[in-house]
């Protein structure tokens, strides 16, 4: 979390009283919940529609939710996929990008993919875009529903919103945030997530750099980058080290220090073979072989020199083992 955003949280915790009720504290928690919804749109340059909910995942079965048949990339996120209705699943090319979804009248996608951070086109037809990965760092897509996750962008987990071009897009089920949906609102985040927005974002500048010296490090210790030759977002990266399996690669990066993950953090306790991967033509073996990497805004040159060199290391250890 961004520093701004912590001291955000905590003053909303001191004041928070539910935005919801009549009495006076109640709408004076109502105000600053409004303001920080204004804050969280301009901060985004968006001028339509914003709905807070628990996060990217809420947001997305937010915008799914009757939506039958609508066309899903096979490399979507798992919230994305299990909130689908009988999608029309789109296939992809060996770097990731979609390349038979012209058919299909809605599409969701991710503007940047989650483990290899891809970067995708506008599709054709109404466009649910999945931005948890590029909200804060990238000027937004031209999409109609538009996802966006808090903690991705250095604010609190257990925010998000659901941007909205035009609300007749979505069905109204009652309770809060305008009747689209329930739960009490959640002042202390909703703060926390426009402080982390108006925080600065000259650091990620930077990335693009790091992420380029460290895939030349990968290359040269014998390693693949994941989608290499496609525009990718600067703060994700997918290697594989071949010949070790993600498993491995995990607990000796963790021993030196680095939190990676095998896949999308949000699956990887698991360890099972990533299906962004598989529907880009890796083998289960080849895909069993990759790790995830993030960059931060707390994420330093030295940083990047010293996981080079780790990951060289075990790649090195590895070979003379075998």
């Amino acid at each position: 979390m961004r520093r701004e955003a912590t001291a955000a949280v905590m003053e909303g915790m001191a004041r928070w009283a539910n935005p919801s009720s009549p009495h006076a504290e109640g709408r004076a928690a109502r105000a600053a919940l409004e303001d920080a919804r204004k804050r969280i749109a301009k901060a985004l340059d968006w001028s339509h529609h914003v709905i807070l909910t628990s996060g990217a995942s809420e947001s997305a079965a937010l915008a799914l939710r009757g939506r039958p048949g609508i066309g899903v990339a096979a490399i979507e996120h798992d919230a994305v996929l299990r909130a689908a209705e009988q999608p029309v699943m789109l296939g992809v090319d060996g770097c990731g990008i979609v390349v038979n979804g012209e058919g299909a009248q809605a599409i969701a996608l991710q503007s940047a993919n989650s483990e290899t951070g891809v970067l995708q086109d506008r599709p054709a037809g109404l466009w649910i875009a999945d931005c948890s990965q590029t909200a804060g760092k990238l000027p937004l897509p031209d999409a109609d529903l538009i996802i966006v996750s808090a903690h991705k962008l250095g604010g609190p987990p257990g925010i998000g919103a659901l941007l909205v071009r035009d609300l007749g897009l979505l069905d109204p089920t009652g309770g809060q945030e305008r009747g689209y949906r329930g739960g009490t609102e959640n002042l202390p985040g909703a703060l926390g997530f426009a402080a982390a927005l108006e925080a600065p974002n000259d650091w990620f500048a930077d990335m693009a750099d790091r992420r380029a010296k460290l895939d030349e490090a990968i290359l040269a210790g014998g390693g693949e980058i994941v989608a290499q030759n496609a525009p990718r977002i600067p703060t994700i990266a997918s290697y594989r080290m071949p010949g070790v399996s993600s498993a491995a690669q995990l607990i000796r990066l963790d021993m030196a220090g680095f939190a990676v993950s095998a896949g999308s953090a949000c699956s990887s306790g698991s360890m099972r073979p990533s299906h962004v991967l598989a529907a880009m033509g890796y083998s289960a073996q080849a895909a069993a072989e990759v790790v995830r990497v993030s960059f931060g805004w707390t994420t330093r040159p030295d940083d990047v020199a010293k996981f080079a060199e780790a990951w060289t290391r075990i790649a090195q250890d590895i070979s003379r083992a075998v």
